[in-house]
């Protein structure tokens, strides 16, 4: 009896060994089988978006003034974060409808994303100039963060023209911590 008891726990033992072993293999074609599965997803949207730039692309070519297609194509180019066709065709934008703000604003977001500074103050500056009276209550968010990226960077050089310009960010938007922040730096 001793000795059966000693086969049958062995047994338990391999079984338990190989049904492991078995559930860690699967596990690992699980994990496998996912990383295909977001490889390939990757690798069809990418295609897909490129496909997409491709076709604004034509489309502009065919209609150099089709503004709607060119602010999707800049668009497209934020999302695969082609920071130089987006800055391009924003650039492009802002020939075609100087007074339009928004293309200004993207501008900055962009020379940001480049880790641009110097030139996304400009555009900052510029976006904020370009705010037309009827378009502020609509733009109060953009301005807010715009006045503060101003501020920001000249709270080094110009501590009085940042002051001026954290006043109007937290008139934009008086609950954007960072510009409170900062706010309270300037009155030091």
């Amino acid at each position: 009896m001793k000795k059966e008891s000693v086969i049958n726990t062995k047994k338990v033992l391999v079984a338990a060994l190989f049904l492991g072993a078995v559930s860690f293999g699967y596990a690992q074609t699980e994990t496998v089988a996912s990383e295909t599965v977001a490889n390939t997803t990757a690798q069809v949207q990418a295609p897909q978006q490129n496909s997409t730039i491709e076709t604004l692309k034509k489309q502009i070519e065919a209609n150099p003034n089709d503004t709607e297609s060119i602010v999707k194509l800049a668009t497209a180019y934020q999302d695969e974060k082609d920071w130089n066709g987006a800055l391009e065709t924003w650039k492009k934008m802002s020939t075609l409808l100087p007074d339009w703000a928004p293309s200004y604003y993207s501008q900055a977001y962009v020379y940001q994303s480049m880790k641009d500074d110097a030139n996304a103050k400009m555009a900052y500056e510029k976006y904020i100039a370009t705010v037309k009276p009827a378009e502020v209550e609509a733009s109060k968010k953009n301005l807010g963060y715009a006045h503060f990226f101003v501020a920001y960077k000249l709270q080094e050089t110009d501590k009085e023209q940042a002051k001026q310009h954290i006043g109007k960010s937290l008139a934009y938007d008086p609950m954007n911590a960072e510009a409170m922040k900062l706010n309270e730096f300037l009155k030091q």
